[in-house]
């Protein structure tokens, strides 16, 4: 058993609003804590627009709605993250802002609370060694969006003991989501494999072997993905993408991670994807 009851979630942008989202419609008490009160403020509107629209679709009642919203807290005070069982962090990938965070959990939650990260990409011992308590840091890596997508990667660090990877398995389960564990090696296991495929498109791109769209239509027609890789990056953010390539290369000491000269080149110019109205392809119009 998880044996949880109260989930604090740390920054409250699309990861971390979605992961409070759907431990409160799943019964948990739930913190959320950001820094900024205006970022707060957005998080609290979509998680009432979304819940409308999910009575308005007939996937829950509004009495459901309405209680899992009663269970959401919104905070600027990390201190008010003290009585959780799990605290769930979803800041921007860097390291060292992670490590700050987890410093601060590890000195404020003194007990047997389970400190987990949302990193795709970061070393969980890494992250861990921020800490005076290595044992109860694991990686629970949501995947975006959180409400529809059913897996969570759980991550065990170096030192992550077997119990807290059980409990989180059990509690991901109770959040209606798939768990399946891997180890701490750089990029894990979906952005380890993903990513070089991602990569190696750009490079089809970059080399003249097709154009775009059909470098998308045959990898959707030919091997059944429901998204082409060239859209896929433009979905995650081509910076997002460049960004773990890096991490891969760096955390496996293999050069050939390094991302595709087009992708970073098209970062440099702007074009970041979807966020920016425009990457591989034009999203704006």
């Amino acid at each position: 058993m998880h044996n949880v009851t109260r989930v604090g979630v740390i920054g409250s942008g699309q990861m971390g609003g979605g992961i409070a989202q759907i431990a409160a419609v799943a019964g948990f008490q739930t913190t959320v804590f950001d820094t900024k009160a205006d970022a707060i403020a957005r998080c609290q509107a979509t998680h009432a627009k979304l819940l409308a629209r999910a009575v308005e679709k007939e996937r829950m009642t509004a009495d459901e709605a309405e209680s899992a919203k009663g269970r959401l807290t919104y905070v600027t005070d990390m201190d008010q993250l003290s009585d959780s069982d799990i605290a769930i962090e979803a800041v921007v990938e860097d390291s060292a802002v992670k490590a700050k965070v987890f410093s601060a959990l590890d000195e404020m939650l003194t007990g047997d609370q389970i400190l987990a990260t949302n990193t795709s990409s970061i070393s969980i011992t890494e992250i861990a060694a921020a800490t005076k308590t290595p044992q109860r840091v694991i990686g629970m890596h949501f995947f975006y969006p959180v409400p529809v997508m059913k897996l969570v990667e759980v991550i065990n660090g170096l030192a992550t003991d077997k119990k807290v990877t059980d409990r989180v398995i059990s509690l991901a389960e109770a959040m209606g989501k798939v768990a399946l564990p891997a180890n701490d090696r750089a990029g894990f296991v979906s952005n380890r494999v993903l990513m070089p495929m991602i990569n190696e498109a750009f490079y089809a791109w970059m080399e003249g072997v097709a154009e775009p769209e059909h470098i998308d239509g045959i990898m959707k027609l030919g091997c059944n993905f429901p998204m082409g890789p060239l859209r896929l990056a433009d979905f995650i953010g081509l910076d997002t993408c460049a960004h773990i390539m890096d991490v891969l290369a760096e955390g496996l000491c293999n050069e050939r991670y390094r991302p595709c000269p087009l992708l970073r080149q098209l970062v440099v110019a702007g074009r970041l994807g979807d966020k920016a109205g425009r990457g591989v392809f034009d999203s704006s119009k």
